[in-house]
């Protein structure tokens, strides 16, 4: 298997990009979880994932998503079928999954290079297969998976966001949109709601981890937190910086147009 397909980023925890979106497992003597599942037809990409990683479907006992964009749950139903897993879910978010629509519209984030992601990669969904979904999950709510998920509510991108701490390895992220690290970290490619994610930010700016996993772009491995805390004190600062540093509109499609989805997961 090679390795567009699984990586792994550190005992218990692999990522697996489904295009340009990234799922992640966690592996637990009492059951794997699924973070996300891309978006429609991902199914196999992630089987074959849990297959090279020695994983029978029924392995995977829950599946945790992180927001309800056609991108995070376009795979949920078909996940849940062949898996018999359980789904968590922000109950703000709730309905769109178990519906498969009502997804909610979007603006572009400041700066040169999210507004042309946003235009590039930002497509307008209008259902996925809907499903069922067990578990409403409230912000600090700790899940009983792999020793223990705090869930995070982190509006902004989308009103039920979540984000997950997992306390192993100095503390693990999983940021979920709140923010990407796609040509460096900066902020997500569009926001329903700015100035809440902002305030989202700050508080992720706030907890201590080693290890930050996104939705989009490459994991960062060591300092995680101290990344964040630098990036997110002074948003003022951080919109003049995006600006200049993406003033020159060849150089960023170039660079763009370099970046492959499944290079993404990268470390």
């Amino acid at each position: 298997m090679g390795r567009r397909d699984v990586t792994k980023i550190a005992e218990g925890l692999y990522g697996i990009p489904v295009g340009p979106v990234n799922t992640f497992l966690l592996d637990s003597p009492d059951g794997c979880a699924l973070i996300d599942t891309g978006v429609s037809g991902s199914t196999a990409t992630i089987l074959r994932a849990l297959r090279a990683l020695g994983k029978r479907p029924g392995d995977v006992r829950h599946i945790i998503l992180t927001h309800a964009h056609p991108d995070h749950i376009g795979s949920l139903a078909a996940l849940k079928k062949i898996t018999g897993a359980e789904a968590y879910i922000h109950p703000l978010d709730a309905d769109i999954a178990t519906n498969g629509a009502g997804f909610r519209p979007m603006s572009a984030a400041p700066g040169l290079v999210t507004g042309m992601m946003f235009q590039m990669f930002v497509r307008p969904v209008e259902t996925v297969e809907p499903a069922t979904v067990e578990h409403h999950v409230q912000t600090q709510e700790v899940l009983p998976v792999a020793g223990g998920l705090t869930a995070i509510h982190v509006p902004g991108h989308c009103a039920g966001q979540l984000a997950f701490l997992w306390p192993k390895h100095g503390g693990v992220l999983f940021a979920a949109d709140t923010c990407m690290n796609v040509l460096g970290l900066g902020w997500t490619m569009g926001y329903e709601d700015f100035e809440e994610g902002k305030r989202s930010l700050e508080k992720l700016a706030g907890l201590d981890f080693q290890v930050a996993c996104f939705g989009h772009g490459q994991t960062i491995l060591h300092d995680a937190g101290g990344r964040f805390r630098k990036m997110w004190a002074d948003f003022d600062a951080t919109l003049t910086i995006s600006k200049r540093r993406h003033s020159d509109i060849p150089t960023v499609a170039r660079s763009i147009g370099k970046t492959s989805p499944g290079e993404w997961i990268g470390r």
